[in-house]
């Protein structure tokens, strides 16, 4: 009885207890929900304030912006209508500028009908005082010219023998056509442009943190670069830019190759240097025998000893007031055997001797002597034949012209190297020459302007025509000529072309 009592009692005290939890779910669950709404409610208010916030800053914010745009639209309208002034006036000036034009057309046009009957009536008066002439002298047109002529060689028998002299002289130059025709054609043929080289060389680089990787720690690198090559390297602010500066062109061609391989390598240090040089003296080495290949190739010339070719192909980076010497010694190559071949010569000779003639450049800063003297010397060693170094040693005249194509081999030098462009101090001089000859003209009396054309063949000279007359124009371009054979060397002859014009203008108003 009891057991059953017991197990009544505590099935009721479950059921009370399980109530009792629900119920309390329950409340709690409401006070939770009220809490929600109330936070619900809080945010919904603080977002409305926020919106209207936004909206209060938007609003202002495009009020602002449309001032700025109103204010530069104002802007615009009166820089435009400025403008449309400017314009306006512009206009105004140049269709004023079209009537002042049109009416001095008109003015000219007349002034030139006027003119046109002043010659014919000034013709009219010219024929009638010949006639009245005759009639005074009771000469003949052809009378009163004889006795012209005879007056004018009593008067002017100096310069009569003068001319006579010069006739006698172009009469010798006749002679001497065949063989300027010769120089002239050769000249033509071997036109070639020329490049002047400079003592340094300029490197790009694809971004100026290079230039850091190319000093190195402490200077290291650079120190490196400098002694293994012999060659200044310059890294100033210059953008994108490295610069080598050295007197030999071989070392700066060294080292200019290296220092490309090291940039494109990025791996920048002592040890990569030297290698970098090595390969690169490798490599300007085979630029040098091919080069020295084709020079010789081009030129005809076979049979070379190697180790001739390999000096041959150190003036490949050689250059002599700016002009490239292994270039220069082709183009005289080429001339000469043009030459030799007209004169009827060994034009193999003069070629060889033409190419070979500035061999000693290429040593010249180790070895002691001319570059003739040490081309000669080297050609010796090597075996060359005879009259190929007689035709090469008498290029400047230390030695005498043995032979005929030693002086074609001079005269090959002249040509490549003596015309304008060619040289620096070619085309000082040339400058120079042309500045003396207008100098010469302008220092005489009466004269207005002098200008030297046709590369100084002939001088146009403008005098004033109420200083000098016709008469005194002639007088004046025998002196002038006179003076010029007196005080310039020049090749040829120069024309002496003196211009006297007068100028009548008159205004109707």
């Amino acid at each position: 009885m009891s057991t059953t009592l017991i197990l009544i009692v505590l099935a009721f005290t479950g059921i009370i207890g399980i109530a009792a939890g629900y119920t309390l779910r329950w409340l709690v669950a409401l006070g939770q929900k009220g809490s929600a709404e109330i936070k619900i409610k809080q945010q919904l208010l603080e977002a409305r304030e926020e919106a209207k916030r936004i909206v209060s800053e938007g609003e202002k914010e495009a009020a602002r912006l449309g001032g700025e745009l109103k204010e530069e639209l104002r802007a615009k309208e009166e820089s435009f209508t400025a403008k449309e002034r400017r314009i306006g006036e512009k206009e105004s000036f140049l269709d004023q500028r079209q009537l002042d034009i049109d009416r001095e057309a008109d003015r000219i046009k007349a002034q030139i009908e006027e003119v046109k009957r002043i010659k014919e009536r000034a013709d009219g008066l010219v024929l009638e005082r010949e006639k009245a002439l005759q009639t005074v002298a009771k000469l003949t047109e052809e009378e009163a010219q004889n006795e012209l002529f005879k007056t004018i060689e009593n008067n002017h028998q100096e310069d009569m023998m003068v001319r006579l002299q010069k006739l006698e002289i172009d009469g010798k130059e006749r002679l001497e056509t065949k063989a300027r025709e010769i120089l002239t054609t050769a000249i033509h043929r071997m036109g070639n442009s020329v490049h002047a080289d400079v003592l340094t060389s300029s490197i790009p680089i694809p971004s100026d943190d290079i230039k850091g990787k190319i000093i190195g720690r402490e200077g290291r690198n650079i120190r490196a670069f400098e002694r293994a090559t012999g060659v200044d390297l310059i890294i100033d602010d210059t953008p994108g830019m490295i610069t080598l500066s050295c007197f030999d062109p071989v070392r700066r061609a060294i080292a200019r190759i290296a220092l490309e391989n090291l940039i494109i390598d990025a791996r920048i240090q002592p040890a990569r240097i030297e290698d970098a040089v090595e390969k690169a003296k490798d490599e300007i080495g085979k630029v040098m025998k091919e080069k020295a290949e084709q020079a010789a190739y081009e030129c005809g010339i076979h049979g070379i000893d190697p180790r001739l070719m390999a000096i041959l192909g150190r003036l490949y980076f050689r250059t002599s007031y700016g002009q490239n010497v292994l270039q220069h010694s082709i183009e005289m190559s080429h001339v000469a055997g043009m030459l030799a071949t007209e004169l009827g010569l060994d034009p193999k000779v003069a070629k060889a001797g033409a190419l070979f003639h500035d061999i000693g450049k290429a040593v010249d800063h180790a070895v002691q002597g001319t570059h003739v003297e040490i081309g000669r010397r080297i050609l010796e060693k090597f075996g060359v034949d005879k009259r190929v170094i007689q035709a090469m040693q008498a290029h400047h005249e230390e030695y005498p012209y043995e032979t005929l194509e030693s002086l074609i081999v001079q005269v090959a030098d002249a040509i490549s190297g003596g015309r304008p462009g060619a040289r620096r101090d070619s085309v000082e001089s040339y400058l120079k020459r042309l500045q003396e000859l207008e100098g010469i003209a302008t220092s005489f009396a009466g004269v207005e302007k002098a200008f030297a054309i046709q590369a100084g063949r002939e001088v146009r000279i403008f005098v004033k025509p109420e200083e000098i007359s016709d008469l005194q124009a002639h007088t004046l371009a025998r002196d002038i000529a006179m003076r010029v054979e007196n005080e310039l060397k020049y090749p040829g002859e120069i024309k002496i072309n003196v211009i006297r014009e007068s100028r009548t203008i008159e205004f109707a108003r």
